[in-house]
């Protein structure tokens, strides 16, 4: 029955302007999938990707095409849960299973959260200071007000297109890339043949891929947007409730998810490559944070490259914030059953906002602290490891049952990729802990 209906015709609204380019066209077609795919690549995620190129050169190029379809299966399945039900993740674990299961899994991804903002937060301040001088703590404290002032003060459908233009940010890492000689016979050689091993360091660092790709906050946020999404357009129905417009709608879904993962995991592949070049050919093998990669850039590959780095960590980080805030937001609101959305006024949503808020705030908080952000990430990739397996369980659960999805349980195909990516998010969980 659900690809019959996923077949029927749907009057999708006439294109805007005939005259606009078409990379326009499909730029403004564009949303939750392309944010939430560009959020990934973060600050704490470019330090990853960076170490990983650094340390380990070319050989781990090939993880970036075993993540792809893994990433996609996952969020299209989370944003259909959102678009059909008209409620996010948490909303959903509450009403049709368990509201303690639900504020278990909630609290432990508010916690990963938080500690990623704290990182990502840091990363800007120092990257900050490294292009201009000057105090970095007081620089991501700036950042911060930033980032609570846009998404308290500012109606969703406004910040929006503010996100999607963050996005291109990221094309930083793909010019950085263009500027350095890069032996491209290696290059794809690694990329399509996986050089596997069996050393505790490299597993670790698979892992770490795997779980900077795949994070629970992407599921729960890209679901909430699929939800906000239809209450900031009048003509937007839950399709459970307006069927008719499940063709155009599921189509959307697919081409958004894809071309966002698909930029997301374009961008991670380019950094692990500029890494690699600029770095690991030349013996720097151990990098920390993205600000000691863009330093590390500077007299290897530089001035140009380096500025390139460096604006990226500002500009992703200022793009990640608010998605790890937001979907911290999202997903306590909806535990706890309140008024949520990002185009709710303040007075009218203030749990909500004082949670998004206060994610920002504790995260700078601990820039303030003697905790070291690197081992404070290790703690939340441990809790983020603990808390994808379930989430994901819970995912595939609810997108098959038909209570919740009504006649748009998802396909056979989709149901085989979503619960491949669950079984290898379980067994890196289970290998951090060994390694």
């Amino acid at each position: 029955m659900k690809d019959v209906i996923e077949s029927r015709k749907y009057d999708a609204p006439t294109p805007a302007n005939e005259t606009e380019s078409g990379f326009r066209k499909i730029f403004k077609k564009l949303g939750p999938g392309l944010i939430t795919g560009a959020s990934d690549d973060d600050p704490s995620g470019i330090a990853t990707y960076s170490q990983i190129g650094a340390h380990f050169g070319f050989s781990m190029l090939w993880t970036i095409l075993l993540s792809y379809p893994l990433m996609g299966a996952i969020q299209e399945i989370s944003a259909r849960i959102g678009r059909v039900t008209g409620r996010g993740i948490a909303g959903n674990i509450r009403k049709y299973y368990s509201r303690w299961l639900a504020f278990l899994i909630v609290g432990l991804m508010v916690t990963a959260n938080i500690i990623n903002i704290g990182a990502d937060i840091a990363a800007m301040g120092s990257s900050l200071k490294l292009l201009i001088g000057g105090p970095a703590l007081l620089y991501s404290a700036v950042f911060s007000l930033i980032s609570i002032y846009l998404q308290i003060f500012i109606p969703y459908s406004k910040y929006v297109r503010y996100l999607k233009w963050l996005t291109m940010s990221l094309f930083a890492y793909i010019i950085t890339v263009m500027i350095v000689k890069v032996p491209w016979g290696t290059t794809i050689f690694n990329t399509f043949i996986p050089n596997f091993s069996l050393n505790p360091v490299y597993l670790t660092s698979l892992i770490a891929v795997l779980g900077t790709t795949i994070s629970p906050y992407l599921f729960f946020w890209q679901a909430s947007q699929e939800v906000e999404e239809i209450k900031t357009k009048d003509e937007d129905e839950a399709l459970k409730k307006a069927p008719e417009q499940a063709q155009g709608q599921i189509k959307r879904i697919k081409i958004d998810t894809y071309i966002g993962m698909a930029f997301s995991n374009l961008v991670s592949y380019f950094i692990i490559l500029a890494s690699a070049v600029t770095l690991h050919l030349k013996h720097v093998t151990e990098i920390n944070t993205a600000a000691d990669a863009a330093a590390a850039l500077k007299p290897l590959a530089g001035e140009f490259s380096f500025l390139l780095f460096s604006a990226g960590i500002i500009g992703t980080g200022l793009l990640a914030i608010p998605v790890l805030a937001g979907s911290a937001a999202y997903a306590v609101g909806e535990a706890f059953r309140w008024k949520i959305g990002l185009e709710q006024k303040p007075r009218r949503a203030r749990n909500f906002y004082s949670v998004l808020a206060l994610s920002i705030i504790l995260g700078l908080a601990i820039d303030f602290t003697p905790i070291n952000p690197i081992k404070a990430l290790f703690w939340a990739a441990v809790i983020n490891g603990i808390t994808a397996g379930p989430v994901m369980i819970m995912l595939m659960l609810m997108s098959a049952n038909k209570k919740v999805m009504g006649d748009f349980t998802i396909s056979r195909g989709l149901k085989v990729m979503g619960w491949l990516s669950t079984l290898v998010m379980i067994l890196a969980s289970v290998g951090l802990f060994l390694t």
